[in-house]
Order: structure tokens, then sequence, then C-alpha cells
């Protein structure tokens, strides 16, 4: 085993290159430009990514969540519409479970004072900068 080692060592070394530079100012930019492609490829997936799954539509309209009440660390509570029906659900870590079959649909509370519209929360605003692209 030994003698085939002695024998695959000089091919190996007479494989690699002789003169081979470790530096310099011509590789520092080969690998500045590698590193700036990948950076560039990246933000080009990432920007198809989002394009085409804004052209995804989502699931149907008949189910709409109403409200949702977090109650621990992975525990819910969600009041869901599906057509002309209300459901509570519990949401675990262990799955959904219904809860309570609302006959008659829970009205919307009603505000004393609406809150300023000049002053909207960070989803609306997001969700108008998306529809604007």
């Amino acid at each position: 085993m030994i003698a085939s080692l002695h024998a695959i060592v000089p091919l190996v070394a007479a494989a690699a290159p002789a003169d081979v530079s470790l530096g310099g100012p011509a590789e520092l930019l080969r690998v500045v430009l590698s590193l700036a492609a990948v950076v560039v490829m990246i933000l080009v997936v990432g920007w198809l990514t989002r394009r085409m799954q804004s052209r995804v539509r989502p699931g149907g309209h008949r189910v709409r969540c109403i409200e949702s009440l977090t109650l621990g660390a992975k525990e819910r509570v969600l009041l869901l519409e599906v057509g002309e029906r209300q459901l509570l659900v519990g949401a675990s870590q262990s799955g959904l479970r219904t809860l309570l079959v609302l006959d008659e649909p829970v009205a919307a509370p009603k505000s004393p004072a609406a809150p300023q519209d000049s002053l909207l929360n960070f989803r609306d605003v997001l969700a108008q900068w998306r529809k604007r692209r």
C-alpha cells in the first residue's frame, strides 16, 4: 500500500501548476467581482421570487378571519366567517379545534371615538405599498 502511495505522489505533483501566485491586485479584483456577482444574483432571485408570488392568487375568498386573540406562545383563538356563519376556532400546536358555531353573526363593536385616519398601522401601510407595486 505504501508503494502505491509513492507511485501516486509524483503524479499529483506533476499535475499541480508550478507558478501559483497567491496575491496581487488581479487576484483581489477577481475575488471582489465574484462576490459582487453572487450578491447581485441573490438580489435578482429575491426580486423574481416576489414577482412570482404576487401573481399567485391566494385561496378562495369564502373564509375570512374576522378577529384573532393570542392566548399564549403557541395558542390562539380565531373568529372565522364562512359564508353566513361564524366559527370560534382554537389553534394550538396540536392543531385546530372548533370551539363554537355561532348561529347569529357577532356584530362589530362600535368604538366611541374613531382613531385618527392619518395614523395607519404598519400592516395597512405595507398593504398599500404592495398594491402600488
